[in-house]
């Protein structure tokens, strides 16, 4: 990415999608690109529907710099996954349209309603891990206090199936 702007907060998101997953993982991409500028963008990863039978998810993170605060970007993300039809209406653990998470604010770590930051997925979920630790790996996770690339390389790796696939966000 460019160099650090004054003021500006890290920001890192995660994407996942299940439904019409390469369709919407494109546009989802493409309405924070609108939305926020330029992203640093990790591979794509196919993993298993986690706590729920369901089709194989589409996974990513997103970084971008931002001077919006915290709860600016958590609105705009709620808005981002309702214009892609996401339905809040279901068990928490089933398919989706679009669902951007999150993840970091810079060092912030905040737990204020929904708004949980550093998230909890971050230590527990490959599929967050993982591309997190590809885009950052020396950043330092602001309550573990490790890298993301020590914390991937520590992860069990056998908990779930991720495979980096070939993705082209050009078409």
């Amino acid at each position: 990415m460019s160099a650090v702007r004054a003021n500006m907060a890290w920001v890192y998101i995660s994407l996942g999608s299940n439904i019409d997953r390469e369709v919407l993982t494109r546009s989802g991409v493409d309405a924070l690109r609108q939305r926020f500028g330029e992203l640093q963008l990790s591979s794509v990863y196919k993993s298993e529907a986690v706590g729920f039978e369901g089709e194989d998810f589409y996974n990513m993170v997103i970084a971008l710099q931002t001077a919006d605060d915290v709860q600016s970007v958590y609105q705009a993300l709620r808005q981002i996954e309702d214009e892609h039809g996401r339905d809040r209406s279901g068990p928490r653990f089933s398919s989706r349209t679009l669902d951007l998470d999150l993840l970091l604010y810079d060092d912030l770590i905040l737990h204020e309603g929904k708004l949980e930051i550093p998230r909890d997925e971050i230590l527990e979920r490959a599929f967050v891990l993982w591309p997190l630790a590809e885009i950052a790996p020396e950043r330092i996770h602001p309550i573990a206090k490790q890298s993301y690339a020590e914390l991937w390389d520590a992860f069990d790796k056998g908990k779930e199936v991720l495979e980096p696939i070939l993705f082209d966000f050009n078409m």
